[in-house]
């Protein structure tokens, strides 16, 4: 069962796909974990094969395969795995025989590619700021951004709050009054690209996630899902 005998608690929640190995020590320390029917509090617990595990009152079990969706978020989805005002959530476009957690998250209007995983270390890598993953965007604007726009979305433009927003201009094409710019972000701050142009005072008609590091949004349709092959899970691993 084990790849070693004895397994951390936190270990063994990120490896059943409950949260991060960082998430789970919360998650512990908030009463919500039993080993052997009684209330562990210590993420440090050493954990063996014969012990029976208990997460929200659910036995739960080591995942043999690491399993790794794609979804087209639609708009005005949530990217939370409840909600309690029964709003869309992106859990509604997902498989329910999979124990999932989104990875990252896309705000309620934006939609495109979001990675969805049972491994909680592997959705720890890519969503901790240090590792720098880089994300494409899409963005569909009025008008089109000048040369000393650009210059100061590549050095950095303050956007409040004590952060600055920076991305790469990889693309613009412009028809009539709108231009579709693509964009890549690696420090992925709450809603950058909206409080960017925001600055910039330039109108945002739309945004798009097209791409997560090498992993391509491609022809897949709005609401739509499909599961990650091993060779593209190889390569998230490997960044």
């Amino acid at each position: 069962m084990f790849e070693e005998e004895i397994i951390r608690l936190n270990k063994f929640l990120a490896k059943s796909g409950i949260a991060s190995r960082r998430e789970s020590d919360e998650l512990i320390q908030m009463a919500t974990t039993e080993v052997n029917g009684k209330i562990c509090l210590n993420p440090a617990y050493d954990v063996s094969e014969k012990d029976i595990v208990k997460y929200d009152g659910r036995r739960i079990d080591l995942i043999d395969e690491t399993v790794v969706i794609m979804l087209n978020k639609p708009k005005k989805v949530i990217t939370t795995v409840k909600d309690t005002h029964n709003r869309r959530i992106v859990m509604d476009y997902i498989p329910k025989k999979f124990r999932l957690t989104p990875i990252g998250r896309l705000d309620q209007n934006t939609t495109g590619l979001l990675l969805f995983t049972n491994d909680g270390d592997l959705q720890q890598f890519l969503t901790h700021p240090k590792n720098n993953i880089p994300k494409e965007y899409e963005a569909i604007i009025e008008g089109r951004l000048t040369t000393l726009q650009k210059r100061k979305i590549k050095k950095g433009i303050y956007i409040g709050f004590k952060e600055f927003g920076k991305a790469e201009i990889i693309d613009q094409v412009t028809e009539k009054t709108r231009s579709k710019v693509i964009l890549r972000l690696r420090q992925g701050k709450k809603r950058e690209i909206r409080r960017i142009f925001f600055k910039l005072k330039v109108k945002l008609f739309s945004l798009k996630r097209i791409a997560f590091s090498k992993i391509k949004l491609g022809a897949l349709k709005e609401g739509e899902y499909r599961e990650l092959q091993k060779s593209e899970i190889s390569l998230l691993r490997k960044l």
